[in-house]
C-alpha cells in the first residue's frame, strides 16, 4: 500500500467513506435494516440531502457499539468496489473511536432512549408503570382504534421493508406457493367457503385445508387453538409471515388485531411477564393508556390472533395457574397456556407452530392439529416457474428438475427447493442439459453447491466459512440458536450478512432492554456449517467427529418435551462423508484428500457399524437418509441386505424425502422385501417415492390420513414395481375417486397375488368396480375388501362374479368381512404374456371343468328370496367345494330349499345353515330332504346350540383331480373338514328333545340310507336327548335293522343301569358291536365298533357272521369285545345281573368297572361269577375303593379260575386280573406293588418264595422296606433255585422286582441302583462284592448313575460249609486291603467281567487303584475289562496298567472318554504288549501322538485276532495314520474300524485305501469328520469295493464331492446295509449315480445324506430297497417339486420307519404327497419335517393321510409357518402331529 495513503487523516478517511456510500445509499439501507431490524431508523430517512442522510446512519452505527461499526466495516470491504489503497487504513479504524470527528458523538445524545419493534419512536412506557387515566368510552374506542391502525401500519412497513431487499442470495423473494395442509386432529367445524377470499392457499382432498379453514369465525364458544406441525424446512415460519402480510393488506378482515411471536426470542426474556407486558412492551406499545387498549382487546377477544413460531422450542415449562391468579406474571409458555385454555384474552385465537413432536400438555385436547407436508410434484414446478419467471433458463431448468428425480423428491421440502433454484441459477448458464443437476445429488451437496456459489469464481472463503461452522457447532453443542455481536466475529457477522446466511433482529430480555441477536436462516443452515467445521477443522479430531453420527429415534419425540437442534448434523456429515465433497473439504481445510479422506473413512466405518445393527423403523429410516447422502454403493448394499424381510413402521410420521432415501437403498438389495406402513402420517404424495422401486414384494399401508390424493400417487407408482406380489391399503378415506384410480392401475400390475382394501368405507359401486379387475390379475389369489358398507343386491353381484370369473376359489362374507380367494392355474406363469384375448378363452374353457368354489355368505340377513336367487346363480356354476349360509334369516323354507338342491349343487365338502331358525318340523323336511344323497358323509343338527351342518365326501373322480388338491391348499378354513372315508357317514341329531316315541320315525328314515349300496359303516349321535330307559330299551330292538354301524353315541338321555343292561345284551345280536363305554353318573354311552374310523381305512372291517353263528372259532382272529362301566354303584344284585348279560357276550371279552367302594360281599360275587365267564381276558377294578380284605379274596382267584394269568393289585383303588386261555400257559406274574407289606410283610414273602412255582416276576415296589429287607432279599437268592434275577432301588424310585424262569438258573444277576452307591466309592463296593455268598463272575459299577450289578454263580450243595461261611464273614473296612484282596480273590476267582464307569480313583489315595491291581494280578479267567469316562491320577494308571499287563486272556478292552495325560496312557500301552487273544480294543479320546502311537501300533502288530479297534478323537495325523495302516496288515481278522474325528487327510486316507484290501473280514468302516478330500475320497470308494463283506460304511463330514460318490457308484459293496454320507459336498451329479447304484439292493437299511444340496439330485427308486428303515435327507435344499419324486421312492422301501426331512423347503404340496403315500407304509413310525414351509394346509393333508390307517407314531412339525391355535386344533384332532420343541414321540432306531 502507499504510505502517503496510510497516513491519511482521520477526517479525509471519513469524508472518504461518506462519499463512497453516498453514491449507493440502497445499500446503506438495507445494512442499517440488517444491523437495526425491526427499529425506526430515526429521521435520517426524511432528509432530503444524500450526503447528510449518510452521515446520521454512519452516527447511528457507530453508536451501536464497537462490535456493530467493525461488523459495517468488513461489510464495506467485502461488498463495495473499495480501492485497495485505501483497504488497509479503513481497516485500521476498528475499535479506534480518535479517528471519528467529535461532532459525530455530540448528536449521540439525542438518540431515543430505546427503539420500539414496529418503528414507531416514542419514550419507553412499560405497562403499568403509571396510574390508569379515567376516559369515556369514546376516547377508550378512539385510542384503541388508533393502536390498532397503528399496528396494521407497523406490519406493513415491516414487510414493505423486506420485500425492498431484493438482490441478495438468499432473500430472493418469489411468490408465494402454499405447502400442502391436512387436518390431523380437529373437533371445530370448518366453513371451506371463505376460502375463495385467498386463493393462493390451496385445498387437498376432503380433508385438506386452506387457510381460512384454520381461523373458522363461526366458532363461538371455547378455546379456539391450532397447531400447525411441520418439519424443517417446510414452511412453517413463512406461513405465520404469511398470514400476517395478508392480515396487514386487510385480507384476514375478520381479526382486528394479529400478534406475531416467535419462542427462540421469548426463552431470552429473563423475567415474568404480565400478557399485555407481552402484547405492548415486546410487541407494540400504544401511544397512551394501555389499559384502555388492552380492556378493548379483551372485548373484542374474538377478533384477536396471537401465533407463537416454534412452540417446540420453548424451554420453560407451563406452571400451574389453579391456585395463583390467572393473569398474573409468568413465563411465555405459562402465558402461551392461559391463552390456549382461556384463562387469558377468553375467546381469543392462538396459532403455534411446531415441529412433530411431544406437545406441552397446557394444549386443550380439542385443538386442531395441521400437518405441513410441504410441496408435491405440481408445487414445486409452480415454485420453479415463478423464481426463473422472465429469465431464459425458465425451461431448462424445469428440464433438470423433471428429468432427475432425487432432485425433484429434494424439492418438497420448500427450503430445499429454493436452494436448489439458487444453485441451479448459478450452474445452468454455460452447462450442458444434465450436467448442473448432476451435481445436485444429495442434500449436502445441495448446500454445498449454495457455498460455491456465494463464493467468488476461484476463491472459497475458507477462513469466513470456517469460522461461521465454530459459531455454528458452539450453538449445536450449547442449545443455542440465537446469537450476539460478541458471539461472532465482525468479518465472519459481514460475510453472513452479505450472503444472507445470517438473519438479524431485535432482541428483548426484558422490557426496556433491547440488543441485536443474529441467527442462520435456518435450522438446517447452522447444522451444516457445523458439519463442515467437524469435518474440515483441524481441530476436530475422528473421536469428537463420530460422537455426532448416531441415530435419533423418532419415537423419542412422544416423550421428548423439547427437541433438538441436531437432527440433521449426522445427515450432512455422511453426507460430507462422500467422495464428490472430498476436494471442496480439501480446499476449505487446507490439506491435501488423504487428510480428508480418513475423516471420511471414519464416518463411514461409524455408518458401516450402524448398518449391521437391529433396528426399529425410525432408525431405519435415519440410516438410510444417513447412506443415502454418503453416495458410498457399497455401504448402500450393506445396509440393504441387512434389513429385515419384513420391515415395519408404526406410528411416526413419514415424508416423501424418507421414503425416496429408503427406496435409494433399497436398489442395491438383491432379494426382495416386505414394507408395512400403520399409523404412519403420510404425505399425501410419498407414494412417488416408490417408483420403479423394484425389491418391494409386500406394501401395505394402514392409515386414515390416505386420502384420494394418496391413492392417485400410488397408482403411479404401483405399475412400475414389478416384483409386487402383496398390496394394502386399509383404514384410508379414499372416496369414489381414489378407487377409481387404483382400479386403472391394478390391471397394469399382472403380478399382483394381493390385493387388500379392507376398512376403507367404500360404497356398492366402488367395491363392484374392484371386484371388475378380478379378471385382469391372472396371478391374483386373495382380495380383500373387509370392513366397507355393500348391501344384500351386491353382495348377489358378487356371488355371481365368484361364480363366473374362472379363478375364484372362495368367497368369504362374514358381517364386516368380504374376502375373496382365487386360485390361478398352474400355467398362468408363462401365459402372462399371452395376448389377453387367448387366456380368457383358455380360462373360460378349463374354469368349468376343474375348478370348484368355496361360498360363505355368514350374518348376511338372506331370505328365502335371496336364497332362490342364490340357487338359480349357483345352478349354471362349478361345483361348490362349500356352501356357509349361517346367521341368516331362511327359516325352515330356506332351509328346505338349500337340502333338496343338494344333489345338483354338486357341494363336495360342506353345507352350513346354522343358527336360520330352523324347528322340529324343518329338521324333518332337511333329513327326507338329503336320504338319497350318496355324498353325505356327515350330518350334524342340534337345535340348542342352533346348528345345521352337512359334510360330504368326494366321489373316487374327484379325488384322483389333482385341481382338487391345489384347491385345498388355497382355502385353508379355520374349521375342519371330517375325517371320515368315503364309505363312512356320521349323522348327528344332538340336543333336539327326541323322545322314546320319536325314534320309530327317525330310525325308519335311517334305514333308508343304512341301505344304500354304497354306505358301508355309519354313526349315529343321539345324545342331548330325552331317551330314557324306555327309549333305550326300544333301540335295542330297532338297532339289527340300521345294519353295521360304526359307533352310537346315546349319552345325556337320561338312562340308568336298567337300559345298560338292555343295551349290554346287543353284545350278542350286534355283530359290529365290540365296545360298550359306560359313565353312568355323568351320562356318557357310547357303542363302538372293533376299530375306529381311522383303523377301518386301514385294516377294513371284520368278515360278518350269520346269526347265531359259533364265534369261538374266530375269537383269537377278532379285536376283543370291551364292556366299560363307571361311576355306578355295584351291588351284589346288579353284578349278579351284570354277569349273567354278559355270558352271551362272544369273547375275548375285557371288562371295566369303577365304582366309588365296592364292599367285599360285591367284590365276593363277582369273582364267583367269573368261572362262569370263560371268553374274559381282562377284568379290571380301577378307581374302586376296595377293603383291606379284598387282597385275600382276590388270591382265592387262582383256585377258582385256573386261566388266571396275573394278578395285579397296585394299591386298594386298583386291581387287574389277566386270564389265558389253555393253549397259552405263561408264566404267572404278580404284581404286589404300592401295597404296605413293609420289612415284616416280605420277610414272610420271601420265606415261601421257594415253594411257589412262578415262571413270570414278582413286583414289591413301593411297599416301605428297608435294607435290611434287602439284604435278606440276598440270602434267600441262593435257596431261590427259578430266580434269574433280583433289582433293588430304595430311594426315590422304591422299586424292587424279582424275576423267574422256567428252569433253575445257576447265575443270578443283583442290581443295586441307590444313592449310597454313588457316594460309597469303588473300594467300598469292592468290599460289598467280597460278601457275596457266591462266585461273583461279573462286576460294573457306575458311580454318577449310582449303579452297582453283580451276577453272581452259586456254589452246588456239596460245596465245603466252612468257605461259604468265610464268604460271608464280615469284613472291616479299617484293616489293610491285603485282606481285602484275599477275600475278593476266594469269591472273584472267576470273574470274567469287569466294568467301571464314571468312578473317581484319585480320591483315596490311590487305594482304589492299588487293590484293583492286586485284583487283577490273580483274575485268571478275566475277558473283558473297561474303564470309562473315569478320574484316575497318572501314579494310579501305572498300577492299573501294570495289573492288566498280567491279564493274558483279556479279550475285550475299553479305555474310551477318559482324560488320562501322555504318561498314564504311555503306561497302558506297555500293558498292551503281549495282549495276543485281543478281540476288542476301544481307545477313543485318548491323546495318541508320537511316541505313546508307536508303542501302540508295536502291540497291534501282535493282535492277530483283533476284530473291533476304535481309535476316535485320537489326533491322528496323516503320519499316524501311516504308521497304523502298516501295524493293521496282520490283523486279518478285523470286522470294526473307527477313525472318526480325527485329522486323516488324503494322504492318511491313502495309506487306508492301501492297508483295506487286505482286511477281508471288515464289516464296518467310520473315518467321518475328518479333512478328507475329493482325490482321498476317489482311492477309499476304490479300495472298498474290495471289501466283500462290508455292511457298515460311515465317510460323513469330509469334503469328498461328487468323483467319489461317483467311485462309489460303481461298484457296492454286496451287503451293505449302512450308508452315512452327511455332509460329503455331494452335488446332484453325485447322488443321483450313487440312487442308482442303491436302487435294489437288498441288505441297505439305512441312508444319510443329509447337509448335502440334493435341490436337483434327490435319490429316487424304480427297484426299492426291501429293508429299509431309516432315510436322513435333513437340511438338504429339497423343495416341493423333488419331494415328489422322493414320496415315489419311499412307497418302494416297504420296511421304512423313519424319514428324516427337517430343514428342508418342503411346503403344502410336498406335505400332499406324504399324505398321499402315507397309508401304504404300513411300517412308518416315524417322520420329521421341522423347519419347512408347510402351512395349516399342509399339516391338515398329513392328517388327513394318518387317519387313513398309517401305524406312525410321529409327525415332528416344529418351527413351520403354522398359527399356534391352528397347532393346537391339529393336535387335538391328531395327537401324531407334534409341534412342540421337543420331541416327545418315542424314539426309534
Amino acid at each position: 500500500m502507499d504510505p502517503i495513503s496510510i497516513q491519511l487523516s482521520t477526517r479525509n478517511l471519513w469524508s472518504w467513506l461518506v462519499s463512497l456510500l453516498s453514491k449507493d445509499t440502497e445499500w446503506l439501507s438495507d445494512k442499517m435494516r440488517f444491523f437495526f431490524p425491526n427499529m425506526d431508523l430515526g429521521p435520517g430517512n426524511e432528509v432530503s440531502d444524500p450526503e447528510q442522510r449518510v452521515i446520521l446512519q454512519l452516527r447511528k452505527l457507530h453508536a451501536q457499539g464497537l462490535a456493530t461499526w467493525q461488523s459495517f466495516i468488513h461489510c464495506v470491504c467485502m461488498e463495495l468496489e473499495v480501492p485497495l489503497d485505501l483497504e488497509v487504513p479503513l481497516l485500521s479504524t476498528w475499535g479506534s473511536e480518535d479517528g471519528f470527528p467529535s461532532h459525530l458523538g455530540a448528536e449521540e445524545e439525542s438518540q431515543p432512549e430505546s427503539q420500539l419493534h414496529h418503528g414507531l419512536k416514542r419514550p419507553h412506557q412499560s405497562y403499568g408503570s403509571s396510574p390508569r387515566r379515567k376516559q369515556c368510552r369514546k376516547q377508550q374506542l378512539e385510542l384503541s382504534r388508533r393502536y390498532l391502525q397503528l399496528l396494521r401500519t407497523s406490519t406493513q412497513q415491516r414487510y414493505r421493508d423486506r420485500l425492498s431487499g431484493l438482490g441478495q442470495p438468499l432473500a430472493s423473494h418469489q411468490a408465494y406457493i402454499p405447502p400442502i395442509l391436512q387436518w390431523t386432529r380437529a373437533t371445530v367445524p370448518l366453513d371451506t367457503q371463505q376460502g375463495a377470499i385467498m386463493r393462493d392457499i390451496k385445498a387437498e382432498d376432503g380433508t385438506d385445508v386452506s387457510i381460512l379453514d384454520l381461523f373458522n369465525p363461526r366458532t363461538k364458544k371455547g378455546p379456539r387453538v391450532t397447531v400447525l406441525l411441520g418439519k424443517a424446512g417446510m414452511g412453517k415460519t413463512v406461513l405465520a409471515h404469511r398470514l400476517c402480510q395478508k392480515w396487514a393488506e386487510g385480507q384476514l378482515d375478520h381479526f382486528q388485531a394479529l400478534f406475531l411471536f416467535e419462542f427462540r426470542q421469548l426463552n431470552l426474556i429473563t423475567s415474568f411477564l404480565t400478557l399485555p407486558q407481552l402484547l405492548f412492551d415486546l410487541y407494540l406499545s400504544p401511544e397512551s393508556d394501555p389499559d384502555a387498549v388492552f380492556q378493548y382487546l379483551k372485548e373484542n377477544a374474538d377478533q384477536v390472533l396471537l401465533i407463537f413460531d416454534g412452540l417446540d422450542e420453548a424451554l420453560h415449562p407451563c406452571s400451574s395457574r389453579e391456585t395463583g391468579d390467572p393473569e398474573g406474571p409468568g413465563t411465555a409458555l405459562t402465558l402461551f397456556s392461559g391463552l390456549c385454555c382461556g384463562t387469558l384474552l377468553p375467546g381469543c385465537w392462538v396459532m403455534a407452530t411446531s415441529r412433530p413432536g411431544k406437545l406441552p400438555a397446557c394444549l386443550p385436547v380439542e385443538a386442531a392439529v395441521v400437518q405441513m407436508w410441504g410441496f408435491d410434484s405440481p408445487r414445486v414446478e409452480e415454485y420453479v416457474s415463478h423464481f426463473f419467471s422472465a429469465q431464459p433458463s425458465q425451461e431448462g431448468a424445469l428440464a433438470e428438475l423433471r428429468a432427475n428425480g432425487r432432485l425433484r423428491s429434494m424439492c418438497v421440502v420448500p427450503a430445499l427447493c429454493r436452494i436448489a433454484c439458487l444453485c441451479l441459477h448459478h450452474l445452468l448458464p454455460g452447462s450442458a442439459p444434465g450436467q448442473s443437476v448432476a451435481l445436485l445429488p444429495t442434500v449436502t451437496q445441495l448446500y454445498m453447491q449454495m457455498v460455491l456459489a456465494l463464493s467468488p469464481p476461484g476463491c472459497l472463503p475458507t477462513m469466513s466459512l470456517l469460522g461461521l461452522g465454530e459459531v455454528a457447532l458452539r450453538g449445536l453443542e450449547t442449545g443455542k440458536v440465537i446469537f450476539y455481536a460478541e458471539d461472532i466475529p465482525p468479518s465472519v457477522i459481514a460475510f453472513g450478512a452479505a450472503h444472507s446466511l445470517l438473519t438479524s433482529f431485535r432482541v428483548c430480555t426484558d422490557p426496556g432492554h433491547l440488543q441485536t441477536g443474529y441467527a442462520f436462516t435456518h435450522f438446517s443452515l447452522q447444522e451444516f456449517f457445523a458439519a463442515l467445521y467437524l469435518m474440515a477443522s483441524p481441530e476436530v479430531d475422528n473421536d469428537k467427529l463420530t460422537h455426532h453420527v448416531t441415530l435419533n429415534s423418532r419415537w423419542v419425540l412422544r416423550t421428548k418435551a423439547r427437541l433438538g437442534i441436531s437432527d440433521h448434523l449426522p445427515t450432512f456429515l455422511a453426507g460430507l462423508a462422500s467422495c464428490a465433497c472430498r476436494s471442496f473439504l480439501g480446499q476449505l481445510a487446507g490439506h491435501d484428500e488423504a487428510w480428508v479422506g480418513a475423516k471420511q473413512a471414519a464416518v463411514v466405518q461409524v455408518l458401516r457399524k450402524l448398518a449391521t445393527r437391529k433396528l426399529t423403523g425410525p432408525k431405519v429410516i435415519e440410516l438410510c437418509r444417513y447412506v443415502d447422502e454418503s453416495q458410498e454403493t457399497e455401504l448402500a448394499s450393506l445396509t440393504a441386505q441387512s434389513l429385515r424381510y419384513q420391515l415395519s413402521f408404526h406410528n411416526f410420521p413419514l415424508t416423501c424425502t424418507d421414503l425416496t432415501s429408503l427406496t435409494n437403498i433399497l436398489e442395491h438389495r438383491e432379494v426382495p422385501i416386505h414394507l408395512h406402513f400403520e399409523g404412519c402420517p403420510l404425505e399425501p404424495h410419498c407414494p412417488e417415492a416408490l417408483v420403479g422401486c423394484g425389491q418391494i414384494e409386500n406394501l401395505s399401508f394402514k392409515s386414515r390420513k390416505c386420502g384420494d390424493a394418496f391413492a392417485e400417487a400410488l397408482s403411479r407408482s404401483l405399475p412400475t414395481m414389478g416384483r409386487l406380489q402383496k398390496l394394502g391399503l386399509a383404514g384410508s378415506k379414499i372416496t369414489a375417486q381414489g378407487i377409481r384410480n387404483l382400479v386403472k392401475a391394478l390391471p397394469l400390475c399382472p403380478q399382483l397375488e394381493e390385493v387388500s382394501f379392507q376398512d376403507n368405507q367404500l360404497k356398492d359401486q366402488e367395491v363392484l368396480d374392484v371386484v371388475e379387475v378380478l379378471p385382469s390379475l391372472p396371478r391374483l389369489r386373495r382380495l380383500d375388501l373387509s370392513g366397507n358398507n355393500i348391501s344384500v343386491s351386491t353382495l348377489l353381484c358378487l356371488a355371481k362374479v365368484a361364480v363366473t370369473c374362472p379363478t375364484i376359489r372362495m368367497l368369504q362374507v362374514r358381517e364386516a368381512d368380504l374376502i375373496f380367494l382365487l386360485s390361478p392355474p398352474a400355467e398362468t406363469t408363462a401365459e402372462i404374456q399371452r395376448a389377453p384375448d387367448l387366456q380368457e378363452n383358455d380360462s373360460q374353457r378349463k374354469g368349468a371343468q376343474s375348478r370348484s368354489l368355496t361360498l360363505r355368505l355368514q350374518k348376511c340377513q338372506l331370505h328365502v328370496h335371496d336364497v332362490e336367487a342364490l340357487i338359480a346363480l349357483l345352478l349354471g356354476g362349478p361345483h361348490l367345494e362349500e356352501v356357509d349360509l349361517s346367521g341368516n334369516q331362511l327359516e325352515d323354507e330356506g332351509c328346505r330349499l338349500m337340502a333338496e338342491a343338494v344333489l345338483q349343487l354338486h357341494i363336495t365338502r360342506k353345507l352350513d345353515l346354522s343358527d336360520n331358525g330352523l324347528s322340529v318340523a324343518g329338521l324333518h323336511c332337511v333329513l327326507s330332504a338329503v336320504s338319497t344323497c350318496r355324498t353325505l358323509a356327515e350330518l350334524h343338527i342340534s337345535l340348542l346350540d342352533k346348528a345345521v351342518v352337512l359334510m360330504f365326501a368326494q366321489t373316487m373322480e374327484e379325488q384322483e383331480e389333482p385341481q382338487k388338491r391345489a384347491a385345498l391348499l388355497d382355502s385353508l378354513t379355520s374349521q375342519m373338514p371330517s375325517e371320515l372315508p368315503l364309505s363312512s357317514q356320521r349323522i348327528r341329531l344332538t340336543h333336539c328333545g327326541f323322545q322314546a316315541k320319536h325314534l320309530q320315525q327317525l330310525c325308519k328314515v335311517l334305514e333308508g340310507r343304512c341301505h344304500l349300496g354304497h354306505l358301508r359303516h355309519l354313526h349315529l349321535d343321539f345324545s342331548g336327548n330325552a331317551l330314557g330307559d324306555e327309549g333305550a330299551a326300544l333301540l335295542a330292538k330297532l338297532l339289527p335293522g340300521l345294519g353295521a354301524l360304526q359307533s352310537l353315541n346315546l349319552s345325556e338321555n337320561g338312562f340308568s343301569l336298567d337300559a345298560v343292561l338292555a343295551l349290554a345284551r346287543c353284545f350278542s345280536t350286534l355283530q359290529w358291536l365290540f365296545h360298550l363305554d359306560v359313565s353312568l353318573e355323568s351320562q356318557h354311552i357310547l357303542l363302538r365298533s372293533a376299530k375306529r374310523g381311522r383303523d377301518v381305512r386301514a385294516g377294513g372291517f371284520l368278515p360278518e357272521f350269520p346269526a347265531g353263528a359259533d364265534f369261538s372259532e374266530f375269537s383269537r382272529l377278532r379285536a376283543p369285545r370291551s364292556f366299560c362301566l363307571r361311576e355306578c354303584q355295584l351291588e351284589p344284585p346288579s353284578l349278579t345281573r351284570l354277569c349273567a348279560t354278559l355270558e352271551e357276550c362272544p369273547g375275548p371279552l375285557e371288562v371295566q368297572l369303577s365304582c366309588e367302594v365296592l364292599s367285599d360281599q360285591s367284590l365276593e360275587t363277582l369273582l364267583h361269577c367269573l368261572p362262569r365267564l370263560p371268553q374274559l381276558s381282562l377284568l379290571q377294578l380301577s378307581q374302586t375303593g376296595l377293603s383291606s380284605r379284598s387282597p385275600f379274596l382276590l388270591a382265592d382267584i387262582f383256585s377258582l379260575c385256573p386261566w388266571v394269568q396275573k394278578v395285579d393289585l397296585r394299591s386298594l383303588n386298583h386291581a387287574t386280573l389277566h386270564f389265558r386261555s389253555s393253549q397259552e400257559r405263561e408264566g404267572v406274574c404278580c404284581g404286589l406293588s404300592e401295597n404296605l407289606l413293609g420289612d415284616d410283610g416280605l420277610r414272610c414273602l420271601l420265606e415261601c418264595l421257594p415253594q411257589v412255582s412262578i415262571s413270570g416276576s414278582l413286583d414289591l415296589s413301593h411297599n416301605s422296606i428297608s435294607q435290611e429287607s434287602a439284604l435278606y432279599l440276598v440270602e434267600t437268592l441262593p435257596a431261590c433255585l427259578h430266580v434269574r434275577e433280583a433289582s433293588v432301588n430304595l430311594g426315590s424310585k422304591q422299586s424292587f422286582r424279582i424275576h423267574f424262569s422256567k428252569q433253575e438258573e445257576a447265575g443270578k444277576t443283583l442290581r443295586v441302583e441307590e444313592l449310597w452307591v454313588g457316594r460309597a466309592g469303588v473300594l467300598a463296593l469292592l468290599e460289598v462284592c467280597a460278601q457275596a455268598s457266591g462266585n461273583v463272575t461279573e462286576i460294573s459299577i457306575s458311580e454318577t448313575q449310582q449303579q452297582l450289578h453283580v451276577q453272581l454263580e452259586f456254589p452246588h450243595q456239596e460245596e465245603n460249609p466252612e468257605a461259604v461261611a468265610l464268604r460271608l464273614a464280615h469284613c472291616d473296612l479299617g484293616t489293610h486291603h491285603s485282606l481285602l484282596v484275599r477275600r475278593l480273590m476266594e469269591t472273584c476267582a472267576r470273574l470274567r467281567q469287569l466294568s467301571l464307569s464314571q468312578v473317581n480313583l484319585c480320591d483315596d489315595n490311590d487305594a482304589s487303584v492299588l487293590l484293583l491291581q492286586s485284583l487283577l494280578l490273580s483274575l485268571s479267567e478275566l475277558k473283558k475289562f473297561r474303564l470309562t469316562s473315569s478320574c484316575v491320577s497318572t501314579e494310579g494308571l501305572t498300577h492299573l496298567a501294570s495289573g492288566l499287563s498280567h491279564c493274558h486272556h483279556l479279550e475285550e478292552l475299553d479305555l474310551s472318554n477318559n482324560q488320562f495325560c501322555q504318561e498314564g496312557t504311555k503306561a497302558l500301552m506297555r500293558a498292551l504288549e503281549g495282549k495276543c487273544r485281543l478281540k476288542s480294543l476301544d481307545l477313543c479320546h485318548l491323546p495318541l501322538g508320537g511316541s505313546t502311537l508307536a508303542m501302540l501300533t508295536q502291540g497291534l502288530s501282535h493282535m492277530t485276532l483283533l476284530q473291533s479297534l476304535r481309535l476316535s478323537r485320537n489326533s491322528i495325523c496323516d503320519l499316524s495314520c501311516c504308521h497304523l495302516s502298516e501295524a493293521l496288515r496282520t490283523a486279518t481278522s478285523l470286522e470294526e474300524l473307527g477313525l472318526s474325528h480325527n485329522q486323516i487327510g488324503d494322504a492318511g486316507a491313502l495309506h487306508l485305501a492301501a492297508m483295506l484290501p487286505r482286511l477281508p473280514a471288515l464289516r464296518k468302516i467310520d473315518l467321518s469328520a475328518n479333512d478328507i478330500g475329493p482325490a482321498g475320497g476317489v482311492q477309499l470308494a476304490e479300495a472298498l469295493t474290495l471289501c466283500r463283506h462290508l455292511e457298515e460304511l460311515m465317510l460323513g463330514h469330509n469334503a469328498l464331492g461328487d468323483p467319489m460318490a461317483l467311485e462309489l457308484a460303481q461298484e457296492l459293496p454286496q451287503h451293505l446295509r449302512v450308508l452315512h454320507l452327511p455332509s460329503s459336498h455331494l452335488g446332484p451329479e453325485g447322488v443321483l449315480s450313487l440312487g442308482q447304484a442303491l436302487d435294489g439292493c437288498p441288505h441297505l437299511e439305512e441312508i444319510s445324506l443329509a447337509e448335502n444340496s440334493l435341490t436337483e439330485g434327490v435319490p429316487h427308486f424304480c427297484k426299492g430297497l426291501p429293508l429299509l428303515r431309516q432315510m436322513d435327507l435333513v437340511s438338504c435344499k429339497i423343495d416341493n417339486q423333488t419331494a415328489k419324486l422322493l414320496a415315489a421312492s419311499f412307497v418302494l422301501c416297504p420296511a421304512l420307519e423313519v424319514i428324516l426331512l427337517s430343514w428342508n423347503l418342503l411346503g403344502d404340496e410336498a406335505a400332499a404327497e406324504l399324505a398321499r403315500v402315507l397309508p401304504q407304509m404300513s411300517r412308518l413310525k416315524r417322520v420329521d419335517l421341522e423347519k419347512n414351509q408347510i402351512t395349516a394346509c399342509g399339516a391338515w393333508l398329513l392328517a388327513e393321510g394318518l387317519a387313513q390307517g398309517s401305524g406312525i407314531q410321529v409327525i415332528r412339525l416344529w418351527n413351520n409357518p403354522i398359527p399356534a391355535n391352528m397347532a393346537q386344533c391339529l393336535h387335538s384332532q391328531e395327537p401324531r402331529l407334534d409341534f412342540a420343541f421337543f420331541d416327545k414321540a418315542p424314539q426309534n432306531t
